[in-house]
């Protein structure tokens, strides 16, 4: 099907804690819907939760699905693997399940893969050929944009780098919420609203977390070296709270010219990963 960006689609992105559906119109969210994923051993029920999301959104209108999984994946036969926080998805054919359902074509990529491409094609990213997008909030999530496009993978998850050991766990403990629960027993939102009220002990939670992330920075310089970093994801809210210490932990970074060069900038839409799960249904051809 042939599809260009003035049809009705429906981007859908489901995170480590929600299900986000939008239907999407010239670039727009016209109608979004969200409901919590479902905490439980049983897979089916989350499938019908995620129906169900996608339901309130649909129409006689819509032609395509694209939908974000944090997960491993089979692109050309839709099937994703080992899906991040739903632990009872460890093979599930959603492609095949969802088109039997609504009856049109359905096209799935990771979810981090699915923001990077939304600031790509509608955010701040736009004006750039290679950028790493970076969501920060429940995880750490990752989308390398390479020569305007998604960088072509085996398995849709290039750039996992919350993965990579750290310390003595892995990134994503210290540059995502789990952060602030581990060390500070309440939320990275909750912390947030009191550095605004100029807690000292919130600022400071804030002024480590950014040391963790520039450390993980340095971790995709080395692997990636891109020309732009964008930081999205409910965290990256708090950015003017992390931003003096992840820039000063840059400094610590062997190639300071790369430094110098490099733009660290914030996403400009809110609902980049639901634009970015549109965007699959017309712009990406990976297989």
């Amino acid at each position: 099907m042939n599809l260009t960006n003035n049809n009705a689609v429906i981007g859908v992105d489901l995170g480590a804690t929600n299900i986000r559906s939008g239907k999407v119109v010239n670039g727009e969210v016209v109608n979004l819907s969200k409901n919590k994923v479902p905490k439980t051993n049983d897979g089916q029920i989350v499938i019908e939760r995620l129906i169900e999301t996608i339901e309130t959104t649909f129409d006689n209108h819509i032609k395509a699905i694209g939908i974000g999984v944090p997960s491993l994946l089979d692109r050309k036969n839709g099937i994703v693997y080992q899906v991040q926080n739903i632990p009872s998805w460890k093979e599930v054919q959603l492609k095949t399940i969802l088109e039997s359902h609504f009856k049109i074509p359905v096209t799935i990529d990771n979810d981090a893969n699915c923001f990077a491409l939304g600031e790509r094609v509608f955010g701040a990213g736009k004006n750039f050929e290679d950028f790493v997008g970076l969501s920060i909030g429940t995880g750490l999530g990752c989308g390398i944009i390479k020569d305007g496009k998604l960088i072509p993978d085996a398995n849709g998850c290039s750039g996992e780098f919350g993965s990579l050991f750290y310390l003595d766990s892995i990134v994503e403990d210290y540059c995502s919420s789990k952060f602030f629960i581990n060390h500070y027993k309440t939320t990275g939102a909750e912390l947030f609203e009191k550095a605004k009220q100029n807690d000292s002990k919130a600022i400071n939670s804030f002024h480590e977390f950014g040391h963790h992330l520039g450390k993980a920075i340095q971790m995709i310089l080395f692997s990636v070296d891109p020309e732009v970093i964008i930081l999205g994801g409910s965290i990256s809210e708090a950015f003017g709270f992390f931003s003096e210490s992840m820039f000063q932990t840059l400094k610590e970074f062997p190639y300071q010219n790369m430094i110098k060069k490099l733009k660290i900038i914030k996403a400009t839409n809110s609902d980049a990963g639901i634009l970015g799960a549109a965007s699959l249904c017309f712009y990406q051809k990976l297989n």
